[in-house]
């Protein structure tokens, strides 16, 4: 069936203060969360509920079939909701939301903070430290709550203001997974959600030869995505709306034919890279936007179909229950891989020196880091201060 322009969406959901992806190919209804004072659910018949009610062939269910899907939101109702469907299998917030949920005064939320305070007033006695130890118990606290609703990998990001700092990064994600070890989550169900830094990438290396998984996100170049598969990480987070965002601005162009789109083109060259030569990191594109512009929000989306993991916000998830039409998968293994033009980099075994060069020579991937970095590091600053505005209080 044809189809017009698709008019934007979008969901407005509570925001966590973590950045937490839930990943798993397994489908269960997910319990309701009890130990940190979850509110009542969202009353039946909402609004996402009815945008969901779609037909087993619409391109939301034909996109599952094809793609692990993920809920990006931070609204811990929609994604029980979503999860129940057994089409949404994964969640994931970010930053963004993250700063936000702890500020933000609902009661859900400062359960979570309230516990975390006096967790942290409990093991550490400067403030600096018992700031500190809060913002990570508070992650845990909320990816304790995600894994009550959805099964699988539980996402939670390290300080984002550690970036460039490899030891300190290792310190904060191996007390992570203490924190959820204790929690009797293990951690063969927790990602470390690192910053595709060179430094981000040496922490990552370390940490998966000890057994904790992690997900290299803010990737927007090649050689962030070459560098952590070498390297080993489980999962990269390539964000194709804004590498296309870099391109509009770069050459003046508002549109592009989908899959001529920049952030397509990058993101099918990573995923080719990877079957080619066998990196069994995952490839889970994040942040869409219109390639023709206005009115064609799936466009990214529908250019990618196919690919390892997405990761979706609800507006755009409840475009495609509505779509009728056929999806036709772009992405195949096989296809990719014997398409795939580039030579193995580096003998597999991409140096610093090496990835440095590389970002040097790609403005977008150097630029749109750094801008990413700056917004992520902002929401961590704000939420800090919130903090210690609430530690003053007591």
């Amino acid at each position: 069936m044809s189809r017009g322009k698709r008019t934007q969406s979008f969901t407005v959901g509570f925001f966590l203060l973590l950045s937490v992806v839930v990943l798993s190919r397994h489908s269960r209804r997910p319990e309701a969360f009890t130990g940190l004072g979850l509110a009542s659910q969202r009353p039946a018949g909402s609004h996402a509920r009815k945008a969901i009610a779609a037909a087993a062939d619409s391109c939301l269910a034909q996109l599952a079939q094809m793609t692990t899907l993920s809920i990006d939101t931070g609204d811990l109702n929609i994604i029980k909701e979503y999860a129940e469907t057994g089409l949404i299998t994964d969640a994931t917030t970010n930053p963004l939301f993250v700063s936000k949920a702890g500020l933000s005064g609902d009661p859900v939320y400062v359960a979570f903070v309230e516990d975390a305070i006096a967790y942290a007033r409990k093991s550490a006695s400067k403030e600096d430290e018992v700031v500190e130890l809060a913002m990570d118990k508070l992650a845990v606290n909320l990816g304790v709550a995600i894994s009550k609703l959805v099964p699988g990998y539980i996402s939670t990001e390290v300080d984002p203001r550690l970036s460039f700092n490899k030891d300190e990064t290792l310190r904060r994600a191996r007390r992570i997974i203490a924190l959820y070890e204790e929690a009797g989550i293990a951690r063969s169900r927790v990602l470390i959600k690192l910053a595709a830094t060179w430094e981000g990438i040496a922490a990552m290396k370390e940490l998966e030869a000890e057994g904790i998984t992690c997900n290299m996100t803010l990737v927007f170049g090649f050689a962030q995505a070459v560098a952590a598969a070498q390297h080993g990480a489980h999962l990269i987070s390539p964000f194709p709306g804004r590498v296309l965002d870099f391109h509009k601005n770069l050459v003046g162009q508002d549109a592009w034919k989908p899959d001529e789109d920049p952030g397509v083109v990058a993101v099918r060259r990573m995923y080719a890279y990877y079957k080619r030569y066998g990196h069994d990191t995952i490839c889970m594109p994040a942040s869409w936007r219109p390639s023709r512009g206005a009115g064609y929000d799936l466009d990214e989306i529908e250019a990618l179909a196919g690919v390892d993991r997405m990761t979706i916000p609800p507006g755009l998830l409840e475009q495609l229950a509505k779509g009728d039409y056929t999806l036709e998968r772009k992405l195949h293994p096989e296809g990719c891989a014997n398409e795939c033009s580039d030579s193995e980099l580096f003998g597999g075994a991409m140096s610093e020196a090496d990835f440095r060069l590389m970002m040097n020579q790609d403005a977008c991937a150097t630029e749109k880091t750094a801008e990413g970095l700056r917004a992520f590091i902002s929401d961590t600053d704000k939420l800090e201060a919130g903090l210690r505005e609430k530690l003053k209080g007591k």
